[in-house]
């Protein structure tokens, strides 16, 4: 496993993970499997959604990822009438040029938080298809890349408020994980209570991460050692999807691409050069559920998550994992 990976590069990418947390977790309180997830997408070179009701500190971990970082940050408010060039620019004719100037949208920056994600049209959705997939737009027949690292932490309420529009299959599948916060703790909450209440432009970190130090951790992550039980096992637990009556469809060559990354990135850390069956099975639902609808779909969004959820937890419980 040493010709993999060396040991100053397992240290150097464990340093930056717990600095990374250690900012976070100063503002975000009680979330620490949240937070680890978020780490473990943005290592995976991966992007997330964040889905849970209002007010639940979406916005606020985003933006303290982003501060964590040093490095370009964008935020686009999702709403009904936004366009897609509002997001991937526009070619504009400069009359003292007399020839088109491609303006960049706010899509180019290394971190883009698509906020409330669910409130823009599906138009403007498909905008973000490509960007997701190569980190690239084309704009009159023009390719231009938005940079590395480049990671789209998007936020939705659920569907079936008003106002929203549900996320595409294809959407879904780009999106590395589908998180959730959930209501802190009481003691938690009580310690934000006793806190000072400043506002997003107010957040600041002290020695954040610099975008070399993650695209390191990026190029690491591939050489994680995973062994060949290790990968049947990831493909047992795809098979299965696939075969699952209620399920409309099983999951893409992306998704079992997804769950191999995402794994890869667990094992790294927390601090191993090899995968185990555990990391597969701690980032499969957040990996898979989101890709994955049922059959006879629920009226209840929520309600039909947590029952995908419930058939992907029988799943991991029924493949056998490699000893």
């Amino acid at each position: 496993m040493s010709e993999f990976l060396s040991t100053e590069a397992m240290n150097a990418s464990r340093e930056v993970f717990n600095r990374l947390k250690g900012l976070i977790n100063s503002r975000i309180k009680g979330k620490d499997d949240v937070i680890d997830n978020i780490l473990i997408c943005l290592a995976a070179g991966g992007h997330a959604l964040i889905e849970d009701l209002p007010g639940v500190g979406k916005t606020t971990l985003a933006y303290c990822l982003a501060r964590a970082m040093h490095s370009d940050f964008k935020r686009i408010q999702f709403t009904s009438d936004l366009l897609p060039t509002d997001v991937t620019g526009v070619s504009i004719y400069d009359e003292r040029e007399r020839s088109f100037v491609f303006k960049k949208g706010p899509i180019f920056s290394n971190i883009v938080l698509a906020d409330e994600i669910n409130r823009a049209t599906p138009k403007t959705q498909s905008s973000l298809l490509e960007v997701m997939d190569h980190g690239k737009v084309t704009i009159d027949g023009e390719t231009y890349s938005v940079g590395d690292p480049f990671i789209v932490l998007a936020t939705q309420n659920p569907v079936d408020y008003e106002g929203t529009f549900p996320l595409p299959e294809s959407q879904m599948d780009r999106f590395l994980m589908r998180l959730q916060m959930g209501y802190p703790s009481i003691e938690n909450e009580l310690e934000i209570l006793a806190g000072t209440n400043s506002g997003y432009d107010d957040l600041y970190f002290g020695d954040p991460v610099s975008k070399e130090e993650i695209m390191k951790i990026r190029s690491t992550v591939s050489k994680i050692y995973l062994e060949d039980s290790v990968l049947e096992y990831i493909m047992g637990i795809v098979t299965a999807t696939r075969t699952e009556s209620e399920f409309k469809a099983g999951i893409s060559v992306r998704g079992s691409l997804a769950l191999k990354a995402a794994s890869q990135a667990r094992a790294l850390y927390f601090g191993r050069d090899f995968v185990v069956p555990e990391d597969v099975n701690s980032v499969a639902s957040s990996v898979l559920s989101h890709r994955l609808n049922l059959r006879r779909p629920s009226s209840d969004a929520m309600e039909e998550r947590r029952l995908v959820e419930g058939i992907v937890s029988r799943i991991l419980a029924v493949v056998p994992q490699p000893k």
